[in-house]
Formats: structure tokens, sequence, C-alpha cells
């Protein structure tokens, strides 16, 4: 045998490897891809009544407000939503009629917003019934967002609205934490499109909106 064909016989051999190996890895199980957004231990997607249910007795949050008295804020009327402690229905524009409010909008895989829950939690102890702060879910994985809530020890009232049709109404820029300031006569005192992470620094934001000092 030729020295030349020697060498095109080990060059085929060496082809044919490196071919079966290829074939093995494509025929072999696909390895996990990795993974964004966030941890697994806030993720309930697609939960079911019943765990729905036990979410919600787990985080063990305010009931959302009564209807109050008079017609509410003029934007956010004819908006829905639902009450994330029990999953009944909230007419929105009464449920802050006719009370001072502090609207927190976020969602469970908001950074941000982990820092920002417990801060609104502390403004709303110092604040008393003066004040009322009002959490609004904005993402449709409902489950995540009261896991969340359970996990940072947070129980004010919520709302669930995965359409973010609140923010649509009071025109809030798409940007996650925000806060709005609406007065007791229904009025926006100011829509504040960022993030607080302690109950001063909310004080300072809010208060003067209000009208009050803390």
């Amino acid at each position: 045998m030729s020295t030349t064909t020697r060498w095109s016989l080990a060059a085929l051999i060496v082809m044919l490897a490196l071919g079966v190996a290829l074939w093995r890895q494509l025929d072999g199980p696909s390895a996990p891809a990795p993974r964004s957004g966030p941890p697994a231990a806030t993720e309930h997607r697609d939960v079911d009544p019943a765990a729905l249910a036990g979410l919600r007795a787990e985080a063990d949050l305010a009931p959302c407000p009564p209807a109050g008295a008079g017609p509410g804020p003029e934007p956010l009327r004819d908006v829905r939503v639902t009450c994330a402690a029990d999953g009944a229905p909230v007419d929105v524009a009464a449920a802050l009629a006719g009370r001072p409010v502090v609207l927190n909008l976020w969602a469970y895989w908001c950074g941000p917003c982990v820092d920002e829950l417990p801060a609104m939690a502390e403004y709303q102890q110092r604040a008393g019934s003066e004040v009322t702060v009002l959490t609004v879910h904005q993402d449709p994985n409902e489950g995540a967002g009261l896991a969340l809530l359970t996990e940072l020890g947070v129980r004010l009232p919520t709302l669930q609205d995965g359409q973010r049709q609140i923010a649509a109404a009071l025109r809030v820029p798409n940007v996650m934490p925000a806060t709005v300031v609406l007065r007791a006569d229904g009025s926006v005192g100011e829509v504040l499109p960022r993030a607080f992470t302690t109950a001063d620094e909310i004080a300072a934001a809010v208060d003067p909106q209000l009208g009050e000092s803390r």
C-alpha cells in the first residue's frame, strides 16, 4: 500500500470518528437552557384555583378598601380589577373615593420593587389610617406576586391588575416601580416613576402632595 493511500485511509477514519461523535451529541439529551427572569421560588404559572387560594391564605394580605364616599378619581371610573387578598372584584374608583391614597405599581420580577415594597409597608405603618397605601401588581402571574409578598412579609392591600388598566388610565409611564399620589377629592397629586428604598424617602415625596407632614 502506497504512502498516499495510507494517508487517505487515515483521514477517512478520522472523518468517520468525528461524524459518529457529532451524531451522538445531536442525538443525546439537550442541555437545559439557561434561566432568565425570576427565581423558581417565586414562579407559580398556571396556578389552579385551589393552589391560588392557598397562596392567598399564606400571603394574608389586608383587605382591599371598601367603596368610599363620592365618585372617586375620574380617570379610574369603569376600571375593575380583582383584590389579591380574596379574588373579589374591585371597582377601583369607588374603592379610592373620599380617601388619600398612595398607589404603588409593581411586578414580581421587578428588582427595585423588592426593596420598595417593605418601605411602603413601613410608610403605611407610620401614616396610620390617615393615608391608604394600596399596591397594584401589574403582571398576569398572580401567584408569583402573592409568593413575593409572602416572602417579604408585606401585607398591604393589593390589587391584581395584569393588564395594567390602572396605569393606562392614570397615564403612568411604562416603568416599575411607580407611585401615584391621589388626594381625597380624587385629584392626582403626582405621578412618581421612580424607586424608593426607605419610608423617609416616600414621606418626603408623597406627604407634600397630600398636605401632610410626618
